[in-house]
């Protein structure tokens, strides 16, 4: 038997669409077809082109203050590392801690506009030499 995850859920602080609209941009997510997100709803989900998990961000009242026990680590598909890095604090996200090496390995931690933590690694591209991501 196998087990399918259906969302993934982020407690995303008060402004949980805000949040929500950066993961959409971000990830190229949308809104469910039938079910389409407005501010005011008590919660806000996205959903991936290619039939992935969801995502789902709640409203909670405190702020995030301790690390991620669990994050997701992203892998850029059409674009570099680090054109993602900028396209991501373009969005709002904050730089965590740069972990890139002179090699080119190594990772970025940015934190999302609610402060939970992700990873931006290198591209398949990056990582198998040809240099240049796949568009």
């Amino acid at each position: 038997m196998t087990v399918k995850i259906r969302t993934i859920t982020f407690d995303a602080g008060p402004d949980h669409y805000q949040v929500g609209r950066f993961w959409a941009e971000l990830l190229g997510y949308g809104d469910a077809p039938d079910n389409p997100n407005h501010p005011d709803d008590p919660e806000t989900r996205i959903v991936g082109p290619d039939g992935g998990p969801g995502i789902l961000f709640l409203p909670v009242p405190e702020s995030k203050s301790v690390k991620n026990r669990v994050h997701l680590d992203l892998e850029p598909e059409g674009e570099t590392r680090d054109e993602l890095v900028a396209r991501a604090i373009g969005l709002g996200a904050r730089l965590v801690a740069d972990h890139r090496e002179p090699d080119g390995r190594g990772f970025v931690q940015l934190a999302d506009p609610a402060g939970n933590e992700f990873c931006v690694e290198r591209s398949t591209a990056e990582r198998t030499g040809s240099g240049q991501p796949a568009t």
